[in-house]
């Protein structure tokens, strides 16, 4: 494997530098370190809303210019906004990757944020939060998310609550963008078909002279610790009861992410690092849930975080039955591994698929450049280039260990999706309905 070469501007940008020489094609990717994670009361939202203003055009590149620039070439481009981070790319023919290193050193600097444009995309990402707003499932997670942390601003969704939206002015997107977007709060990233040297070279000439401004305050309160089971029920118009569960685990760069990973493997089965999948009909849960019948669906997954987030695990009930029945079989599969009830074979089968997975999911340089930005963000981007191997130096004994401290009854948020008939629907026929 190609090794990575890690530069940091005097400037404060970091620079991390992959050759890949397989095909003609370039990934690059520029990562502010600032989410949802660092949203106060009445600006929640506000991360992913800057985002969508660096889509409206500078003075260099004028609205809908790029769009028809990198689809001539046969390129994409794209952001996302996360609990942690902003990040925004353009995968390229290697001989056209000049346009995507100038275009965000551009609008490093020179976003506009006009006034009419702030509005219409208010209606925009209004419509957004609205639409996901059809989901049970969004409901759901939005209220055991906000029941499992009370303090730190992992408490909202990254769309953000509906009043801030409703209120948010121009200057405050303004003043956030201006704040966190410098250098000195951003990882830039290169991945493909290109010599380090030059790339290096001209990374210099178009960011080094941005100003790098003063180091970002972030906001980022600790959540105390839970000391006791919360629940949260929401009953709202739908079809479908859910359950949701909610442990508290520690950031990705503690030593107990990687045993927590391969637990959850053998109770849910692998996670995807972001494209490709397998199935998940070898897992516990699955076979205790949805080979009963008393589930049509289980998954569950950690998530890679600067701060202690939730180990999740998320059920869709199969019609007619009763989630207190179900929730208690997911505690039965919970407290077998709590007791050490794991086996050779089930920590090697985990194992097997994790790194399946991880090959299915990061062989594009899209996906590896995320990565390596990602990784560098939260800890190191050595983490995503010694994931296998420190997957496969969990032991029995760790998955064991972590099983005892974390999926605790007192360190769990459960939360119940319960359909009711809407108003309008009182007195409907609902099989007919269905039909």
């Amino acid at each position: 494997m190609t090794s990575v070469t890690r530069h940091v501007l005097d400037n404060g940008l970091v620079v991390l530098l992959k050759e890949v020489h397989s095909a003609p094609i370039i990934s690059w990717w520029v990562l502010y370190r600032v989410g949802s994670r660092n949203e106060r009361t009445g600006t929640t939202g506000i991360s992913h809303w800057v985002e969508h203003m660096l889509f409206k055009g500078t003075d260099m590149f004028p609205p809908g210019f790029l769009d028809k620039a990198i689809d001539r070439v046969g390129g994409s481009w794209n952001a996302q906004t996360f609990l942690d981070y902003t990040a925004y790319y353009e995968t390229l023919p290697a001989d056209q990757i000049d346009l995507a290193l100038r275009l965000e050193a551009d609008r490093m600097l020179n976003a506009k944020f006009d006034p009419k444009e702030v509005e219409s995309e208010r209606t925009v990402i209004i419509s957004e939060r609205q639409g996901a707003e059809n989901s049970p499932t969004f409901w759901l997670s939005e209220e055991v998310q906000a029941s499992a942390f009370r303090v730190h601003g992992y408490h909202h969704e990254i769309i953000g609550d509906m009043i801030d939206l409703e209120t948010m002015t121009r200057d405050d997107l303004y003043h956030h963008y201006r704040a966190h977007y410098v250098p000195n709060n951003a990882i830039a990233v290169a991945v493909g078909d290109f010599d380090s040297e030059q790339m290096l070279e001209r990374i210099k000439e178009l960011y080094g002279a941005i100003p790098a401004g003063e180091q970002p305050q972030l906001f980022a309160r600790p959540e105390p610790e839970q000391h006791g089971e919360r629940r949260v029920r929401v009953e709202r118009p739908g079809r479908g009861t859910f359950i949701e569960v909610g442990y508290h685990v520690p950031a990705a760069n503690h030593p107990d992410w990687f045993k927590l990973e391969i637990m959850n493997s053998i109770l849910c089965g692998a996670d995807s690092m972001g494209g490709g999948g397998i199935d998940n009909k070898t897992s516990r849960l699955y076979k205790a849930l949805v080979e009963t019948e008393l589930a049509v669906n289980v998954d569950g997954g950690m998530t890679q975080t600067v701060d202690p987030f939730l180990y999740s695990i998320n059920i869709t009930l199969r019609d007619g039955r009763d989630p207190e029945e179900v929730e208690a079989a997911l505690y039965r599969e919970i407290d077998r591994l709590r007791t050490g009830d794991i086996t050779a074979a089930d920590l090697a089968r985990a194992k097997k698929q994790a790194r399946a997975l991880f090959a299915y999911s990061t062989e594009r340089i899209t996906t590896q450049a995320f990565w390596l930005a990602f990784a560098e963000s939260f800890d190191s981007y050595a983490w995503f280039e010694q994931y296998l191997a420190r997957l496969e130096a969990v032991t029995l004994e760790d998955v064991h260990e972590v099983a005892q401290k974390y999926l605790r009854p007192q360190n769990r948020t459960v939360g119940y999706f319960i359909p009711v008939m809407d108003e309008e629907d009182e007195g409907d026929d609902y099989e007919e309905y269905d039909e």
